[in-house]
């Protein structure tokens, strides 16, 4: 199996959920991102609590932070790539 391709933009981001985990739990393909190793336990949190929304409080707090430090971290590279000048806007070349 060959070696994925890390960007070195993105740091030492790594996958902690191992597609044979993800696909355990049916995790929809739109959720498997770097904080999917955080909703395996949400989920299981959530099925034996039949989804009351006032338990797993701790596990869902824990999932949003790290989606939004997620994003945060994509927002403020896209804006150093807006800064650099290297983002063309609609004139870069399509692949």
């Amino acid at each position: 199996m060959p070696e994925a391709k890390v960007d070195p933009r993105l740091g030492n981001k790594e996958m902690k959920a191992s597609v044979e985990q993800m696909n355990a739990a049916r995790i929809p393909v739109e959720f498997r991102d770097y904080c999917a190793h955080l909703l395996l336990p949400l989920n299981k949190c959530r099925r034996r609590h039949y989804y009351m929304p006032w338990h797993c409080e701790h596990e869902r707090h824990s999932y949003e932070v790290c989606q939004y430090e997620d994003y945060a971290e994509r927002a403020k590279e896209m804006e150093n790539i807006r800064s650099e000048g290297a983002w063309k806007g609609d004139n870069s070349p399509r692949p």
